[in-house]
């Protein structure tokens, strides 16, 4: 990556948005994009996001390009490579945005054509809020941003997803297998998310805002969601998300047990083990 290295970010949506943005800000110049929808192009070439943007007629554009950023859902990134994924040029390194990876990273690389690689990452980062005006809320510096590779995957492309990374702000960087990630993020991203919209989801649950204390916030913020991203993430993940469900499922029974017994040496103990985890992740999370 140079500054006169030619980005293509497909799908410019918050997180293709915040790339963009990210990039222009590190000081490279031809970032330009691709996206259904005219109103967010015009919104990002206006802001200085992209240098250009296309709908359709921009094979030109592809050809151009040195990297490529897929910012799909799981399902739309599979079919437009299907569609269009001839026009990449050989040499060109291509990476996502992605929240599941098995299942999805094998496919791409096998439609992709030679001499263009695909390099699996997912940038950890995020807000309730869609679409490209709401893309520079978004911020890296804190957040983890994990890279994916494959025995498909060389080294080169590998350092690119690092040096992409550390050009957008990331200070976390961290290599895993696609089926750990899914794994990981069954729990760490999925799981919170089915807790939040299962609270929000119990019957009337506005009416709590005349008592809420900040722990229900704080619990409840990520219910505001993305409908047809998260249900396709989740759907893509079941396996992994349906074990976590479970085995949050037995944990919470036990504390119900122990309530309904009155089982108060168990509870505090229970209260113990969960705040010296909270301290070891808070310790773990300072030493990055």
């Amino acid at each position: 990556m140079n500054q006169n290295s030619r980005f293509v970010i497909v799908g410019l949506g918050l997180l293709g948005g915040a790339y963009a943005l990210g990039l222009r800000k590190a000081g490279f110049e031809h970032v330009a994009a691709i996206d259904l929808k005219e109103e967010a192009l015009a919104f990002a070439k206006e802001k200085g996001y992209i240098e250009e943007g296309r709908t359709q007629g921009f094979e030109e554009m592809l050809a151009r390009a040195d990297y490529v950023i897929f910012s799909l859902y799981p399902t739309a990134f599979i079919q437009w490579v299907e569609k269009y994924g001839a026009l990449l040029p050989a040499g060109c390194l291509c990476t996502d945005v992605s929240g599941v990876k098995a299942g999805l990273v094998d496919k791409v690389q096998a439609l992709l054509p030679e001499g263009v690689e695909f390099i699996a990452s997912h940038p950890m980062a995020g807000k309730e809020r869609s679409g490209v005006e709401h893309a520079h809320l978004v911020d890296f510096a804190p957040a983890n941003f994990l890279i994916t590779p494959t025995e498909k995957n060389t080294e080169e492309a590998v350092d690119f997803a690092r040096s992409l990374a550390k050009a957008l702000g990331f200070a976390r960087i961290h290599v895993i297998s696609p089926e750990e990630h899914d794994r990981m993020i069954g729990y760490v991203s999925q799981l919170t998310h089915a807790i939040a919209v299962s609270l929000m989801c119990a019957p009337d649950a506005e009416r709590f805002a005349d008592y809420t204390g900040d722990s229900f916030r704080d619990l409840t913020r990520i219910a505001y969601l993305n409908a047809p991203m998260w249900a396709e993430l989740f759907l893509w993940n079941r396996e992994y998300l349906t074990e976590e469900i479970a085995a949050f499922t037995a944990r919470l029974q036990q504390l119900k047990e122990y309530l309904q017994s009155g089982q108060r040496q168990e509870l505090e103990a229970m209260f113990r083990a969960s705040s010296a985890a909270r301290a070891a992740f808070d310790k773990k999370e300072k030493e990055g």
